[in-house]
């Protein structure tokens, strides 16, 4: 197993003709903290490749991942909001975890030219929930979002030995998608009509609901408490309302630069040819 330094000292970043591109998309874009980290860690690891972000929209989507295929030089696409559903089908192979869940959130490219892709979210989300200190076996937990992300993080508290899954999504397709494809836990799931965190153990946003300063906070405020370990998925703010609202309450919080941590490990690790379990 190679061994990834996830505190990479400063480097000299090497860029030259040789230099393979990374890109990593979505829309928006400013808010990522991957590009330097990752390239970095790409680098530290002997691998002269760079990655750079791109503000692609979503109608923009099939075409752009049409073009990175056209071009030699990018031997992998890191993929964020809202894209990792539309690039799963972009990719020619996927891992099993990526089949279930119907969505990526990295691609490498393969020594025949194709497209592989895998999921990371949610093995790296709730890596870093056991590096906070909480505990899911046999807890209960409300996820609010069933996007890409929010499938990901579902899947691994399940497997992490959540005892119940409360689900909210407003958008009833993607909600009616995520049920069937974790249908093997379907005695732990449970479809919710209110992002209400009454009676939860653990609180986990998995939306971009706050981002903005204008955006409501994505549960019902009010009925936190203290006993419970909130969890958001943003990295811009760092600190959500949300997760100021749990702070205030003496919740112990995970921000999304703690789940990026982990996450950015295991990509680290796909880019570079290992094969993740």
């Amino acid at each position: 197993m190679t061994s990834i330094d996830a505190g990479v000292q400063k480097l000299s970043i090497q860029l030259d003709g040789a230099t393979e591109l990374i890109p990593i998309v979505g829309s928006p874009i400013a808010q990522v903290r991957s590009p330097a980290g990752m390239t970095e860690a790409m680098q530290a690891n002997g691998r002269n490749a760079i990655i750079v972000p791109c503000h692609v929209l979503p109608e923009d989507c099939a075409e752009f991942f049409s073009l990175m295929r056209r071009m030699p030089n990018v031997s992998g696409i890191i993929v964020t909001v809202p894209h990792k559903i539309p690039a799963f089908e972009a990719c020619d192979e996927v891992s099993e975890r990526a089949r279930l869940l119907g969505a990526v959130n990295i691609i490498r490219r393969t020594d025949t030219g194709g497209w592989y892709g895998d999921m990371f979210d949610g093995a790296g989300y709730v890596a870093g929930l056991h590096e906070n200190g909480c505990v899911l076996e046999r807890r209960r937990a409300l996820l609010v979002g069933a996007g890409g992300a929010g499938i990901a993080i579902a899947h691994a508290l399940l497997l992490a030995g959540v005892s119940e899954l409360h689900l909210f999504e407003l958008d009833r397709q993607r909600l009616e998608s995520l049920l069937a494809r974790l249908s093997p836990w379907a005695d732990r799931l449970r479809a919710v009509p209110v992002a209400d965190p009454a009676g939860m153990d653990v609180v986990i946003n998995a939306t971009p609901c706050g981002m903005r300063e204008s955006d409501p906070i994505p549960v019902v405020a009010e009925n936190l408490s203290s006993s419970m370990f909130v969890g958001d998925v943003i990295t811009k703010p760092p600190v959500t309302r949300l997760l100021q609202a749990a702070q205030a309450l003496g919740c112990g919080t995970q921000t999304g630069a703690d789940m990026y941590r982990g996450v950015q490990t295991l990509m680290t690790r796909f880019l570079l040819g290992e094969a993740i379990d």
